[in-house]
């Protein structure tokens, strides 16, 4: 066995150690960056198609992506830009994942037995 072999090894080690501890450190941020300053964990926030989910959802009828727009600005705080909301629904709307497009620009949920 090469002198140098122990030396090797404990360099090694070395790393490890420190890449394992530089990771903990890493996730003790995420989670108290996660909890804030008052502790408590940040609600996980919503998608834009989430959000307009969420409004159909409530609403109970198809909506006009004006009134979604409008609706979640009122709900979530949030302005939605109307072209990706409305492609992104639109390709909901194909795969016929959760929304049903019943007029133009208008959309809807797609009830269960139409999945």
């Amino acid at each position: 066995m090469p002198d140098n072999f122990h030396d090797h090894l404990i360099d090694v080690l070395e790393a490890v150690s420190k890449a394992q501890l530089d990771a903990l450190r890493r996730l003790r941020r995420s989670v108290a960056q996660q909890a804030g300053p008052s502790g408590a964990k940040q609600p996980k926030s919503m998608s834009q198609v989430d959000m307009a989910y969420d409004i159909l959802r409530s609403a109970g009828r198809p909506l006009h992506i004006s009134e979604i727009i409008s609706l979640v600005a009122k709900r979530h705080g949030t302005t939605l830009d109307r072209e990706s909301i409305v492609s992104a629904l639109s390709k909901r709307v194909a795969r016929k994942d959760r929304f049903v497009r019943t007029a133009p620009n208008t959309f809807a949920l797609l009830l269960e037995n139409e999945r």
